[in-house]
């Protein structure tokens, strides 16, 4: 999230759209309640009429795969009804900036596409520069190749009758939402989307929040109150995770994980960190060596920083290493062993009949899990011969959540503490101990065997994660945070001389070196456990007058980075320093004391004097982003699977560079007779993520004990299916079973001119438990994804249901 949950309550208008918030984010709909009471407007945009919808002031119904569509067409309202926040949109995003004459975009496919590869040569989408090295700007916004007249030109096409034919989404409804969503982009007013794996799971997920993006900052609703762009997370402690660099292109802090043809550290640098030459850009990328430096001294802490570069593993060049590829490399015999930790690949992955054919290609496979799930039985699953798999699977137990103590981070990056509960059930273990015991065998045995290329694993630094027998989860958030190596001198603006000594705290990310003398685990929790103590633990409720207005709890636990509660937050005000929202701002600069208030300020300086997006290397929000793998603006294409074969945007029916395996080219289907309706997936509040810790609960499978498949009361006739009948429902990637629940929360849609049915399904359940539990629905799903991140297309395929 850009704000975090408590920021809802400021919002006047909220969007929520790929999301069930009210049945799978609960606690959160307090604050959506509190908005609502005091005078918020909540439009919930879905396939299905769900709890949120009942709650929602207005309901507007959408086929699945369709956002774009419909959010093109909310850019196309805004543009051509003048509803911009004029003042924001030109000093604080690239609106003005001028595109390169190379750029073009024709039927469907930008400049520089190679058919052969299926990929962009992005050269053409670059900025034209001017002879300073900034790029050039036209204030007025006249100019043809400014990116506001791009941006204009691009979603001309997208017309409500047109997105209407579509999505199926009535045109007058669609009118109306977007009326009331627009209406926000008053400089005192605020709207803010919320959005989860309804929006992500897609060939073009990201594509998906960049559209939204661009009408967040076309209304100036980013950095403010009440704004942003706020993805719920399913999970407590998805946003800790990815921020300890879960995903296979990033390590800790956001960083690229190195390449092999970045040979050395000077390499790595060069290539990763950017260069501005506006003096009002803060280019906060800049300070990259500081952080990587200061990683690679919390990995190798006795290496100089060049070893421990070479030491880091590495990708090869243009290496996609993402989970769908990674379970394709497995089925072609390319891995030896694989550490399912914490997780159910053979439930939770695309097309699950060829996850599981994968996993018995392994030599070895280590399930680490606190229960037997469908990824460690895999061998004796349905339509498996053990005897023919050459897998050999380890179950190591761990501890659940409430069993061992250290930190999660939540959607709204707010990091905090948690102690331990009960201890850990018979030999089950926290996955800190389980990796670190790992660990220190592993340096005993190539201590002894001289194992290949033994210095990376004898100079890792294990010494701050435990006593040498036990795993410290304070230990490892302090060498988070980070500490002096060396006595350092640190130099205030007034010329003030401090001794920081070796092993002190570092107090912020402002003082890491590039020199080796700091180490860092991670930069973006710099300050998070301190000098002061562990600034997670904090539960303090105390804020002043203005952080109360907004709900801001500066001293309530910590919030990376620096503690600041919104990012982007200097986009809140104008470029005097005045909040646009006096009733609810985040920062105000106090002329007398040249100094902010309120929030922490996102990059400092006085007001006007620095663009408010410091992340983005030109300092300003991108409405046009040329560095994505698929157009630097959002495009319509259906899904991979889809009941069409055009659509009204152009002749493109798909993403051309969604990522796809062309030997599974075979189980996909389009327009389809055999498979003539769309399936998505979703969860439900009895059960969390595969069920694994839900499913062998009583009382929750009590409550949601089984596989089911909403229908709509017309496809049910059609086909002859009464409520609570078994039904199966299949495709070329397999076939499952599921009792019919008969509803009139689900409509057919009229799309252009042709009725399509959608069907849906819950991701929760395995063939393990319960017995008569059905299996999972990923058995259906295709194994395609986004192009610029690898997410499978899980919300959107093609199924046929019948009886059974």
């Amino acid at each position: 999230m850009t704000n975090h949950w408590i920021d809802f309550k400021n919002s006047d208008c909220i969007l929520i759209m790929g999301s069930n918030a009210a049945e799978n984010h609960p606690i959160c709909w307090k604050w959506v309640t509190r908005a609502q009471e005091a005078g918020a407007t909540v439009i919930h945009v879905d396939p299905r009429y769900t709890r949120t919808s009942s709650k929602a002031d207005m309901y507007v119904p959408l086929r699945s795969g369709s956002d774009i569509g419909v959010l093109g067409g909310m850019i196309k309202y805004i543009l051509d009804n003048d509803l911009t926040q004029k003042e924001y949109v030109l000093h604080y995003t690239n609106a003005p900036f001028i595109v390169s004459k190379d750029f073009d975009f024709k039927d469907g496919l930008f400049s520089g596409f190679d058919e052969a590869g299926r990929k962009y040569d992005k050269k053409s989408w670059s900025f034209e520069m001017d002879e300073n090295g900034v790029p050039k700007r036209d204030m007025t916004l006249k100019d043809p190749r400014c990116v506001y007249q791009i941006l204009k030109k691009h979603y001309d096409r997208y017309d409500s009758k047109k997105v209407s034919s579509i999505s199926g989404s009535p045109e007058d409804q669609l009118l109306a939402f977007y009326k009331a969503y627009t209406a926000t982009g008053k400089p005192d007013k605020a709207g803010t989307i919320l959005y989860a794996m309804g929006w992500t799971q897609h060939t073009v997920g990201v594509q998906n929040i960049r559209a939204m993006s661009i009408i967040q900052l076309l209304l100036g609703n980013m950095g403010v109150a009440g704004g942003g762009v706020n993805a719920l997370r399913g999970e407590s402690n998805v946003q800790g995770s990815t921020d300890q660099a879960l995903l296979f292109h990033i390590i800790p802090g956001y960083m690229a994980t190195p390449r092999s043809n970045w040979a050395t550290l000077e390499d790595y640098n060069k290539a990763n960190t950017p260069v501005s030459k506006d003096p009002k850009s803060v280019n906060w990328w800049q300070h990259k060596p500081k952080y990587f430096a200061s990683l690679l001294k919390s990995f190798y802490k006795e290496a100089d920083l060049p070893t421990a570069y070479n030491w880091m593993p590495k990708l090869d060049a243009g290496q996609n290493a993402s989970w769908l590829v990674l379970f394709d490399k497995m089925l072609k015999g390319q891995f030896k062993g694989f550490f399912s930790w914490g997780m159910n690949p053979a439930a939770s992955g695309a097309d699950s009949n060829k996850t599981r054919e994968a996993l018995s290609k392994l030599d070895w496979m280590v399930n680490v899990n606190m229960f037997e799930n469908e990824t460690g039985s895999f061998w004796k699953g349905p339509g498996v011969d053990p005897k023919k798999v050459k897998t050999e699977v380890f179950f190591l137990p761990c501890a659940v959540s409430v069993e061992k103590e250290g930190s999660i981070t939540n959607s709204g990056r707010w990091m905090q503490w948690r102690y331990a509960g009960p201890s850990p059930m018979g030999e089950s273990k926290p996955d800190g101990d389980i990796i670190y015991e790992l660990a220190l065998k592993i340096r005993e045995l190539y201590k002894k065997d001289k194992g290949a290329f033994p210095d990376p694993i004898l100079g890792l630094n294990v010494d701050d994660w435990g006593d040498g027998h036990v795993f410290d989860p304070h230990k490892v958030a302090k060498l988070i945070n980070g500490y002096y190596l060396k006595d350092t001198v640190l130099k205030a603006p007034d010329g003030t001389e401090t001794v920081m000594k070796a092993g002190t705290q570092v107090a912020s990310f402002a003082h890491l070196k590039d020199d080796g003398s700091t180490c860092s685990g991670n930069w973006i929790y710099t300050a998070s456990y301190t000098e002061k103590g562990n600034m997670s633990a904090r539960r303090d409720k105390t804020q002043t007058p203005e952080q109360a207005k907004v709900g801001l709890y500066p001293n309530w636990t910590w919030s990376w980075p620096v503690n600041r509660r919104v990012i982007y937050n200097r986009a809140s005000v104008d470029m005097t320093g005045k909040p646009w929202a006096p009733q609810k701002p985040v920062l105000a600069w106090d002329e007398a004391g040249k100094k902010w208030l309120i929030d922490v300020v996102d990059g400092g300086g006085a007001p006007g004097a620095k663009h408010p997006f410091i992340m983005r290397k030109h300092g300003v929000g991108q409405i046009y982003g040329p560095g994505l793998n698929d157009g630097p603006l959002p495009e319509y294409y259906e899904p991979l699977e889809c009941p069409v074969t055009e659509h009204p945007f152009s002749t493109q029916l798909n993403s051309p560079t969604a990522l796809m395996f062309a030997e599974d080219a075979h189980k996909r289907t389009t327009c389809d007779p055999r498979f003539p309706f769309v399936c998505t997936s979703y969860r439900v509040t009895e059960h969390w993520q595969t069920g694994v810790l839900t499913r062998w609960l009583p009382w929750l499978t009590e409550a949601q004990p089984q596989m089911f498949c909403e229908m709509s009361e017309e496809l049910a006739e059609l086909k002859g299916i009464k409520n609570g009948e078994k039904v199966i429902l299949e495709n070329p990637r397999g076939q499952l079973w599921a009792i019919a629940i008969v509803t009139k929360r689900l409509k057919p849609f009229d799309v252009m001119g042709n009725p399509v049915h959608v069907v849906g399904i819950p991701w929760h359940y395995g063939w393990v438990w319960p017995k008569d539990g059905g299996d999972a629905a990923n058995l259906l799903t295709p194994a395609v994804g986004d192009p610029n991140t690898g997410i499978p297309e899980t919300k959107a395929f093609m199924v046929n249901v019948k009886k059974a």
